[in-house]
């Protein structure tokens, strides 16, 4: 949606963010005298279109073997006690990796560590580069050490439906657990190295050594031990694999800051200023775990199989978020955080690129959103159903994953909306609409998970749905706040109506064709049915959308018909 930006009262050139639009106190902003800006250029922004497809060909090979993994493990273990002390204990030390990981360090470490490359000082780059690896080095492993020994508590405090060898199987995965996620924060600091400088590809295909490595320990010791070992054999394989997710890496860090620059220099206003960025980015994280850990508790009154069900339907939902939230809004982060000019030449440019991305991003996660509610027991089965996984448990797991769709497109977007925020190095805003969130969360998935299935008749496991429910409606307010803010800031922003109806009306139609074949399909192996119907569905809602004259499925048809040589594609 164009809009005219803000104009400024000076034309004082500025050294990128360090202006008004920087500042966190500057929400409403003075009133400031509107003029018609001038004309935005199109959404043309070819690196970061190329960074964004190389994140989601990351993204996509890591949760392709992802979902492979999570294939394997559901059919030695199901919908088993084993199973949800599994996904319980791999929760539990997970909030290592919320509050030091891969999202905290992007929105903290990339500006700063992006805009000293774009100036070109990778002297004072490589000393912030090695003074936060020090720092995170130092405070996960006093992290891993407590929570090893905490674990019992933090059993008694996250699953408390746990009982008997049930709990005392999760304490033991925990223990295991915690070094792994160590690992993986050391991971994530080597991510926001390799996307600085532009190496989307591989940090984030780098998952895929730990998905091989996990796969390999379910299929080796599979058949040999019972279900209770298994799962400490696949925990330990987890370490390994995390091992190795950083060795991948670590020849490219190592090339790119010339040596690993052990520092221990916390005076530098450069690594004050991420310190500084960091507490309130991973409050926010933290803040959303706390929620996750709700989710949780709750599910783990719900019965045999819910946690784990949980597990399962988020895997999938997180693929669309990860695929094309994640791949945008990675690859624009360190464009936008380079940013330089006056305040009406930054808002111009953000606006420009955050419409852009948004478009794109919705293109996608529609009809997955749509794929999931009419559709999801066919993918729930395709991905899972084999062995101890029966078509009850995908029954299951579809209801959950219909509760998730309901707030996939407002998370998705607001992904993008938070690292426009922290590019213009405002990280307060965005945590005190995740406090709003989990707030929400928590309330709603109370009431939609333990007394609404009562009230409804309906088994106490659904209540599960009810909780992904819930975190969708708390997500579109969380959304609707941070787009109406930040629209004070830099000018009109958001999906024009027309646009959006014009994806919910293709995906609804394209779904139509996809429930006929699968009816016509029967019940035959899953994995066959998926793709009968799966491909017909992506094949239709893309066919609609470029006869309705969206852009970006003409795009995407002229890439592929370029690709495969058959002529130049049709512009929309």
């Amino acid at each position: 949606m164009p809009a005219s930006g803000p104009s400024t009262t000076s034309n004082r050139p500025t050294t990128g963010m360090n202006s008004s639009l920087s500042t966190v106190d500057n929400e409403s902003g003075p009133a400031v005298p509107k003029e018609p800006a001038p004309k935005e250029a199109g959404p043309k922004h070819p690196s970061t279109g190329l960074s964004a497809a190389l994140v989601a060909a990351g993204i996509l090979l890591s949760r392709i073997t992802g979902l492979i993994r999570v294939s394997v493990f559901a059919h030695y273990f199901g919908n088993t006690d084993a199973a949800d002390a599994f996904n319980a204990a791999n929760k539990i030390p997970n909030i290592l990796q919320m509050l030091f990981g891969e999202g905290v360090l992007s929105a903290s470490f990339i500006p700063v560590y992006a805009r000293l490359l774009a100036e070109g000082d990778e002297k004072e780059a490589r000393k912030v580069a090695g003074a936060i690896f020090t720092l995170l080095t130092l405070s996960v492993s006093v992290i891993v050490l407590v929570g090893v020994f905490i674990a019992p508590y933090m059993i008694d405090l996250i699953a408390w439906g746990f009982q008997g060898a049930k709990r005392e199987l999760t304490i033991r995965l925990v223990r295991i657990f915690f070094p792994a996620i160590g690992l993986l924060v050391i991971s994530a600091w080597c991510l926001g190295i390799l996307n600085s400088h532009r190496k989307f590809f591989l940090s984030y295909s780098a998952p895929v050594a730990l998905n091989l490595v996990v796969i390999a320990f379910l299929i080796g010791f599979g058949g040999h031990r019972s279900i209770d070992d298994l799962a400490v054999t696949v925990t330990w394989g987890y370490v390994a694999g995390s091992l190795i997710q950083i060795a991948v890496q670590f020849p490219t860090i190592l090339r790119l800051l010339h040596g690993l620059p052990i520092a221990f220099d916390y005076v530098s206003e450069s690594v004050r200023t991420i310190v500084r960025n960091f507490i309130p980015v991973s409050t926010s994280r933290g803040v959303v775990q706390i929620s996750s850990y709700i989710d949780q508790v709750i599910a783990s009154f719900l019965g045999t199989g819910a946690v784990a069900g949980l597990a399962y339907a988020l895997l999938l939902s997180q693929l669309p978020i990860s695929l094309f939230g994640m791949a945008v809004s990675a690859a624009e982060l360190p464009a936008m955080s380079s940013v330089m000019g006056d305040e009406a030449e930054i808002a111009n440019r953000l606006r420009s690129r955050l419409n852009y991305g948004l478009r794109r991003i919705a293109f996608f996660v529609v009809p997955s959103a749509i794929g999931f509610l009419a559709l999801g027991d066919i993918v729930s089965a395709g991905v899972y159903q084999s062995g101890k996984f029966t078509h009850n448990d995908a029954i299951y797991v579809w209801g959950i994953l219909a509760g998730s769709s309901v707030g996939l497109l407002a998370q998705t977007l607001g992904r993008l909306y938070s690292s426009t925020y922290y590019a213009l190095r405002d990280t307060r805003t965005p945590l005190r609409y995740a406090i709003v969130r989990v707030f929400l969360t928590s309330i709603l998935g109370f009431l939609f998970a333990i007394p609404l299935p009562g009230l409804l008749g309906i088994d106490m496991k659904w209540g599960a749905a009810g909780l992904t429910a819930s975190f969708g409606i708390a997500g579109w307010v969380e959304f609707l706040m941070l787009r109406r803010t930040l629209n004070k800031r830099i000018g009109q922003t958001g999906l024009s109506k027309s646009y959006v109806t014009k994806l919910w009306l293709a995906a609804t139609c394209a779904a139509g064709v996809g429930w006929i074949i699968k009816l016509a399909a029967g019940h035959h192996n899953p994995r066959l049915v998926a793709i009968l119907v799966i491909g017909p569905y992506a094949l239709v809602y893309f066919a609609i959308t470029a006869a309705m004259g969206i852009s970006e499925a003409g795009a995407l048809f002229s890439r592929l018909t370029r690709m495969t040589g058959l002529g130049g594609g049709r512009k929309s």
